[in-house]
């Protein structure tokens, strides 16, 4: 696995994404073949139904987004050519069901809401597809082929809405069974979670070939992206003699240099829609405009509308192309999506699981609750099977022993030791906090800083999760986090004192453990109640461990067992 660091959530996002991709490929391209209407929207519906039945083994929020941008990525492996247009759609959908849920909570009511929602947006883009594509002249179009309507019927009423708002409803309803059936499988799917009836992954499977020969550059892209700014200024400023031309030129660089492009404009579809969009086009103008140049303007315009279609429709190709540039990619991984490239290569690993586990359109239509519900126990399968084969280069260090028997006071020892011997270290430790001489919780310290934050408090909290008679405090478990993750860069040792129950729950410090198992520190220490160690140490595969039970000078036999 990448060393970039990728924490619980992007590991769970990647899962999730790869299920929903293996279903577009798969399901895309019987769908497509077959012409089946309406197959945007069955494959919308089949990605909304993965999303909610994980939602109900993973609650962690930001796994829907995370998994729409890593599905609409895995779609360039498709078999199908592949623009920006259905992956803007997966992402938007995916967000729209995030948001929804955040502002309604994980209820019923805000799954079949944000389904409903999330499906509608397919009807939004293609209103703004064809804006883009053609230009608002395709509005007049439409507007004039209303008033023909009305014309030829004689009777004068709000056609314009009619359709638009026929179809959102369809498309709202159809986003609700979505919904339910999603909350049915995943209700199934935890219910059986606990049940193991798959077989093994085969990590052997891979596929790599896309784009793999291809010499990318980024003086390409920036070229690119200035033809497309170029043609969209001269469609607007100049008349047809210069914008047909030039992007007729453009058009054959880009068929030139990408076969993609040549893909995009090579299927019948496109040329028969261009064809009808310049027959409707004139016979709109002709109709409406009593002027003697209205066939000429009718035919310009349409020639325009579908020429710009071109320049945005081989623009869109040859950039997501350009975008798998290794530069582009190590640009991403400087920003806050820098866990996305090591969570696409995780997914280009999964991939082939989940294609060959995915069944045949017919089987998913007969038994659509039983058969997502598998799917997403298949996936938590792969989840548990990710974090078994994290491979971890740090050494690591358990300091064991009974509550109050001195393991904190242990790590305080260390650290003084390692402050003389100028070594590099960062982590946490849980210090008891009183009041009036009664202990009353604990708060969390910094050891590099000296930062402290409350983390558990007898009583209860407004919002919080409890352990034992203690609630645990949000403000101190994200500072906990936070100094952790800021304590693996530069670092030689992080210590994380008293892990145990809410780690070994996935809660707590699990998401930092998890990224320092991947990251390129050389000594992690952990402080473990006695009996607690043998279950960290099953849990996360910690083969090769050190334990040192609490004794007198247990903290100088453990200095000596470090050499950085």
């Amino acid at each position: 696995m990448n060393k970039t660091i990728l924490n619980d959530k992007w590991i769970k996002a990647s899962v999730t994404g790869t299920i929903w991709a293996a279903s577009e490929i798969v399901f895309g391209s019987f769908l497509h073949n077959l012409k089946i209407p309406f197959c945007g929207n069955i494959l919308t519906a089949i990605g909304l139904i993965i999303l909610i039945s994980t939602a109900f083994l993973w609650k962690e929020r930001g796994i829907f987004w995370r998994a729409g941008l890593i599905c609409a990525l895995m779609k360039t492996m498709s078999p199908s050519a592949v623009i920006f247009g259905p992956m803007i759609a997966i992402f938007t959908e995916a967000l729209i069901l995030e948001i929804t849920i955040l502002l309604l909570g994980r209820t019923y009511f805000g799954f079949i809401l944000g389904s409903s929602i999330a499906m509608s947006w397919n009807l939004l883009q293609k209103v703004i597809s064809y804006i883009i594509f053609y230009g608002f002249d395709i509005i007049r179009i439409y507007k004039g082929l209303v008033k023909i309507a009305e014309k030829q019927l004689s009777y004068n009423f709000d056609l314009l809405w009619m359709p638009i708002l026929i179809l959102t409803s369809l498309y709202a309803i159809f986003g609700i069974i979505a919904g339910i059936i999603g909350i049915r499988a995943g209700k199934m799917a935890l219910k059986n979670s606990n049940k193991n009836e798959y077989s093994s992954y085969n990590s052997a499977l891979k596929d790599k070939k896309q784009n793999k020969q291809f010499k990318y550059s980024l003086f390409w892209l920036f070229l690119n992206i200035s033809f497309i700014i170029t043609g969209l200024f001269l469609f607007n400023k100049t008349n047809w003699f210069i914008w047909g031309p030039i992007t007729i030129i453009i058009a054959i660089i880009w068929i030139l240099k990408y076969r993609r492009a040549l893909q995009k404009i090579s299927k019948p579809k496109f040329w028969i829609f261009f064809i009808v969009i310049t027959f409707i086009t004139v016979f709109v103008f002709s109709r409406l405009q009593s002027e003697d140049d209205a066939l000429i303007t009718g035919l310009i315009t349409g020639m325009q509308m579908n020429l710009r279609a071109v320049l945005m429709v081989l623009g869109f190709s040859v950039l997501s192309v350009e975008l798998y540039n290794p530069i582009v990619k190590d640009f991403f991984r400087k920003t806050s999506f820098r866990q996305l490239p090591a969570a696409l290569e995780l997914s280009a690993e999964s991939l082939p699981l989940f294609i060959s586990s995915i069944p045949d359109f017919k089987t998913a239509i007969k038994k659509p609750i039983s058969i997502f519900s598998s799917v997403v126990l298949l996936s938590n399968k792969r989840l548990k099977e990710i974090e078994a084969e994290i491979q971890i280069s740090a050494k690591i260090i358990i300091v064991s022993g009974e509550k109050n028997e001195g393991k904190t006071t242990t790590i305080k020892n260390m650290i003084s030791e390692f402050k003389k011997k100028q070594i590099h270290f960062g982590g946490i430790i849980s210090e008891k906090y009183y009041e009036n001489n009664l202990l009353k919780g604990y708060d969390i310290l910094n050891v590099k800083t000296n930062e402290k934050q409350g983390f558990l408090r007898k009583g209860d909290y407004n919002n919080s999760d409890k352990i034992r008679k203690y609630s645990i405090l949000k403000s101190g478990l994200k500072f906990g986090n936070d100094t952790i993750m800021s304590s693996i860069n530069n670092n030689d040792i992080v210590i994380i004192d008293e892990i145990g129950q809410l780690e070994l729950n996935n809660k707590g410090w699990h998401n930092s453990i998890v990224n320092l198992f991947l990251s390129d520190v050389k000594y992690i220490i952990f402080s473990i109640r006695t009996e607690f160690v043998n279950d960290i140490i099953s849990k996360y595969n910690l083969n090769k461990t050190q334990v040192f039970p609490i004794s007198q000078n247990s903290y100088i036999k453990i200095i000596k067992s470090i050499q950085v």
